[in-house]
């Protein structure tokens, strides 16, 4: 199972860092790229445990829809979403934060797994695990512009 660990420092405090990051509107800007919506659940807002998303997103030259659910919730610490609907056999994504003296370490875990048996394992190998972190390196990034600048306000009112 191809595994993603990815580390973000963010100077800013935790607490505005953990909300962003489970921030639907934010989300939706940071996948612009792939038009990526909410269109079941929460749609709106700040994601919470127990709840539930679904996304819909042209990824792979096709229109394909993602429903997570927050199975842990531990503010402002960590959270975890998980798939619940979707293209992937398994699909969890552990999001942890730690404050530093100066800002937020954010640690992104991500366990996956695709179908097709050999198939499966030859792409997530290939091209799959690269095209995650792309999309979560990106992600990070746009959590940092708005939790480090005063953009932040206008998401997190």
């Amino acid at each position: 199972m191809p595994k993603i660990h990815i580390t973000t420092f963010i100077a800013a405090p935790i607490e505005r860092v953990f909300d962003l990051s489970r921030s639907i509107n934010l989300h939706q800007i940071s996948t612009a790229a792939t038009h990526e919506k909410a269109i079941d659940g929460v749609m709106t807002g700040l994601i919470n445990k127990n709840e539930t998303v679904t996304w819909q997103a042209k990824h792979l030259f096709k229109t394909r829809q993602f429903t997570s659910r927050i199975s842990e919730m531990k503010i402002p610490e960590s959270f975890i979403d998980e798939m619940v609907k979707g293209d992937f056999t398994i699909f969890q994504h552990e999001h942890y934060f730690k404050a530093a003296e100066n800002g937020t370490i954010v640690i992104d875990l991500v366990n996956f797994e695709s179908p097709y048996g050999l198939l499966g394992k030859i792409v997530n190998s290939i091209y799959l695990k690269s095209y995650i972190e792309k999309l979560l390196i990106h992600r990070n990034a746009v959590i940092k512009d708005y939790a480090e600048t005063q953009k932040w306000k206008t998401i997190l009112v």
